[in-house]
């Protein structure tokens, strides 16, 4: 029985990375089709469509599958893509706080699962704004820290408008005005410092620590937020103590 359980815990594992890697996929290709509809299929007069390619082949994002993106986004397939960007504003338990990015051809489904993964997972939808300021939006470079030392990152970064340079875990991660991204992302492609993601986020201003009752109802919601088609990315104020991530995987 136990090699079975250790073989099953170990296919559902491999499970859920698959789905989460076709979910970045999904993530990165709606990005390159909305920018091609909105500025045409051709990158070198697109700027918006060459920068969500670069990002997508960042992302390991296949050649073929980036291609064929373009063909719709831009109608040279004969479909129609049309979306529409929302934000759903949750409280999560003990005070937490989420913002929900949607890029979706249906926005009543998307209000509808949205809807229902929030209220069947501990959570109740927000009135627009009463979260939001909880916020800002910010211009974010993740790179893996891997022996770099902080100050390398920060002299690449300091004069293309970075503001604040923070190592989180394994990680660095670039802060600066969403209107600087591209700027700081160049200056770390100039300096030969590789990085994993440039995007625009919502980080909180303050954060909020859970336990462990608290923490293990924020990720199961979490989970069933990001397991939705229509949900892009899904932002908190949430802080974890390690003690009480020890806990969880104690249960």
């Amino acid at each position: 029985m136990s090699g079975h359980s250790k073989w099953a815990t170990t296919k559902h594992k491999k499970a859920v990375i698959d789905a989460r890697r076709a979910k970045a996929f999904a993530k990165y290709i709606k990005g390159i089709e909305v920018a091609a509809r909105a500025g045409g299929a051709d990158l070198s007069g697109n700027p918006a469509l060459d920068l969500a390619v670069t990002k997508a082949k960042k992302q390991s994002v296949p050649n073929d599958n980036i291609e064929r993106a373009i063909k719709r986004g831009a109608g040279l397939t004969g479909e129609v893509i049309e979306y529409t960007e929302t934000v759903y504003e949750v409280r999560g338990p003990q005070g937490s706080a989420l913002m929900v990015e949607c890029l979706t051809d249906n926005k009543n489904r998307a209000a509808a699962e949205v809807r229902t993964a929030v209220t069947r997972n501990g959570g109740t939808i927000a009135d627009p704004g009463s979260v939001a300021f909880l916020f800002n939006r910010t211009g974010l470079v993740r790179l893996p820290a891997d022996g770099l030392p902080e100050d390398d990152v920060l002299m690449a970064v300091l004069d293309a408008g970075a503001e604040e340079v923070v190592k989180s875990g394994d990680s660095f991660e670039v802060m600066c005005d969403p209107s600087d991204l591209r700027a700081v992302a160049t200056a770390l492609d100039d300096a030969g410092i590789d990085y994993d993601t440039d995007e625009m986020e919502f980080v909180a201003t303050m954060k909020v620590d859970l336990d462990a009752k608290g923490a293990k109802t924020f990720f199961n919601l979490v989970d069933a937020l990001e397991d939705l088609d229509d949900v892009q990315n899904v932002y908190s104020n949430v802080e974890i103590a390690p003690e009480v991530l020890e806990q969880l995987d104690e249960d």
